[in-house]
């Protein structure tokens, strides 16, 4: 029987390191499934990231529900989206990681899928990827080599590399060039922090 593999994907983390690393989010999310899940068989993919405040940038806003409304048809995908708050001036994100940490634990003790795939490199992951280990699943990430915790590389039973080699063949569209917003107030993580500027995905 062929395992069925979820696939977990941190969205701010994704798509700041492939504006990053490559200039450019325009990520055909089907292909991109289709080739982390191989010859096994596709579960469904979820998709987290945060809510933009239509009130502080409508411009954001706006080219999220358009990012969005694209992701929504792609199939098998679902998307879970957080809310953000201000903390000392800065919008932070709330609640993201905890979201997804949570679908991967419950999904898992439920026995929905085989294997997880996590799409980050963040390190906040990692202690729940070995709960679902202990539970007899598979746990993979896909990471880039750059934007990457060592504590989740060595849960990890398998790694996918995000270099411009795996990315061969996957752009949604034509290149998209890098636009500066004026006045955009960067956001953070607030579990620890991290700067994430405000992005359409």
């Amino acid at each position: 029987m062929e395992d069925r593999v979820a696939i977990f994907i941190d969205g701010s983390n994704l798509y700041h390191a492939l504006r990053g690393n490559f200039n450019r989010y325009d990520l055909n999310f089907t292909e991109f499934a289709r080739k982390l899940v191989g010859q096994r068989r596709l579960f469904r993919t979820y998709y987290y990231n945060v809510l933009q405040d239509p009130t502080q940038r409508p411009e954001g806003h706006r080219e999220q529900q358009e990012f969005l409304e694209a992701l929504r048809k792609t199939p098998y995908l679902e998307v879970r989206l957080g809310g953000t708050k201000m903390a000392q001036g800065t919008t932070v994100e709330k609640g993201i990681d905890i979201m997804l940490a949570t679908d991967l634990l419950l999904f898992a003790w439920n026995g929905l899928y085989d294997v997880a795939v996590l799409v980050s490199g963040d390190g906040d992951f990692a202690y729940a990827l070995q709960a679902v280990k202990n539970m007899g699943k598979h746990v993979e990430v896909a990471n880039f080599e750059s934007n990457v915790s060592k504590d989740l590389l060595n849960v990890a039973d398998n790694r996918h590399l995000l270099n411009r080699e795996f990315f061969t063949g996957l752009w949604a569209g034509s290149r998209r060039p890098r636009r500066k917003r004026p006045g955009a107030a960067p956001a953070r993580r607030e579990s620890k922090g991290a700067e994430a500027p405000a992005n359409p995905t």
